[in-house]
């Protein structure tokens, strides 16, 4: 799964949703990844429930085709 492909399902599945996925510093491999995503659905949400969001946005690809992925979450502000 390319990061556009991440990046696109994320954002089909998390509202007004922003995400900017690329290859995690350091590594060569294709599955190992860094993500940033930025929406306002994280609003009042706990750090961990934000990433489980994320997780659920990504589904079984996080066990398929994406062995490691880094993850920044915020809101807009």
């Amino acid at each position: 799964m390319t990061p556009e492909e991440v990046e696109a399902r994320i954002e089909a599945e998390i509202p007004d949703c922003e995400a900017t996925v690329e290859p995690a510093r350091g590594t060569h491999d294709e599955d190992h990844l860094e993500a940033t995503v930025v929406s306002p659905a994280f609003e009042g949400e706990s750090l961990v429930d934000q990433h489980d969001m994320v997780y659920d946005a990504l589904g079984e690809a996080m066990t398929t085709d994406v062995h490691a992925l880094e993850l920044t979450t915020r809101t807009p502000e």
